[in-house]
């Protein structure tokens, strides 16, 4: 009987249908094979930097818990212990706390740390890794972009929302001969807007990975009209650009301290002002934005998310620490941490685009 621990467990990024499920079976598992003991850490790597932000995690605290989407334990996307913004005065400064974290642990008697979370998430888990922390991680994100894993967990719920939504749009769009642009989440990774775009019925697809030109889209729009389809739905990234444009942006990493990343959004507009100078049908931007992110997971991603909160645990049973659970070929898998700093994107080539490109979705290529 491999001895019981205490374990630390936090959820770090952007929240998504599943993490719940997770911290359930992780727990439950936890608790009724191994006898673990579970400290929950609160909004991510923050619980680890500043006071009173850890409380035990038992089992009572797991009822409930599977259909209900964000997370318990709260998150958050500016708390790298690696650059820590703290107020001085007037200014915000950043400082490199990683350190502290490791002390942190060693103050609550962990054995180790789940780190549940995406790229970001699962890099700085690595490098406090690197540091002599006992760390495994579990891979989430609606994007679905991470190396290493066939799927993360999330990702599911959030195809099925924006293809509902897709499918809601088409009969306000049709009612009023209007062209439709949906902009969605993804960062830069086209699947979530791919697959839903496919699924949703959408006319033209714009990709991060394929750079649009504004031509070629409104060849595609005129050419519906000619058929008695005087509406048409774009479905678009918040990482797609147009052909020797930009990326759209709403805030950069400088912007807003402690963030760490750049924040997308705007895509939608950038392509509705540009279309607007060539076609004269009435265009509105839907903005999905947080919806994409919210709700009760879908029964593919609570099992997704079960799979991965036990799986774990054998990684912690087999020490294969700075390790993370992941999905390929439909099995429960170790794969070293190393591998979430890589991005995973849509192959241009790839099969989902080929065929799209073969029932006349446009790509804007």
């Amino acid at each position: 009987m491999p001895r019981s621990l205490r374990l630390g467990v936090l959820t770090g990024g952007g929240d998504c249908p599943g993490l719940n499920a997770l911290i359930r079976g992780l727990v439950k598992r936890g608790t009724h094979e191994f006898g673990h003991e579970f400290v929950g850490i609160e909004n991510g790597y923050m619980g680890l930097v500043e006071p009173d932000l850890t409380r035990p995690l038992t089992e009572e605290d797991t009822r409930g818990i599977l259909p209900k989407g964000g997370t318990i334990l709260g998150t958050s996307n500016r708390a790298n212990p690696f650059i820590y913004a703290f107020r001085e005065g007037n200014r915000w400064v950043e400082r490199d706390v990683s350190d502290a974290v490791l002390r942190r642990c060693e103050e609550l008697k962990l054995d180790g740390l789940v780190a549940v979370g995406g790229d970001g998430t699962l890099s700085i888990a690595h490098r406090l890794s690197e540091k002599g922390l006992k760390v495994v991680g579990c891979p989430k994100t609606i994007d679905n972009d991470l190396c290493g894993t066939d799927q993360t967990f999330g990702f599911d719920t959030a195809r099925l929302i924006v293809t509902e939504a897709l499918d809601r749009l088409h009969t306000t769009a049709e009612s009023h001969d209007r062209v439709m642009l949906v902009e969605i989440m993804g960062r830069h990774a086209g699947f979530l807007t791919l697959e839903s775009g496919l699924a949703g019925g959408a006319d033209v697809i714009l990709l991060p990975e394929i750079p649009y030109r504004v031509e070629s889209i409104v060849e595609k729009l005129r050419s519906r009209a000619t058929r008695r389809r005087s509406f048409s739905i774009i479905a678009i990234s918040e990482g797609a650009f147009p052909v020797g444009g930009t990326l759209a942006v709403l805030d950069r990493a400088e912007d807003v301290p402690g963030r760490g990343v750049v924040r997308l959004g705007g895509s939608g507009k950038v392509c509705a002002d540009l279309l607007a100078q060539h076609i004269e049908a009435e265009i509105r931007v839907n903005v999905l934005g947080h919806l994409q992110r919210g709700g009760s997971p879908s029964a593919a991603d609570r099992v997704l998310a079960t799979r991965y909160g036990c799986g774990v645990l054998d990684l912690v049973r087999d020490g294969k620490w700075d390790h993370m659970v992941a999905l390929r070929s439909g099995e429960i898998v170790a794969v070293p941490l190393s591998e979430s700093r890589k991005e995973r994107r849509v192959d241009p080539s790839g099969d989902l685009v080929r065929f799209a490109k073969s029932m006349g979705i446009s790509f804007g290529d």
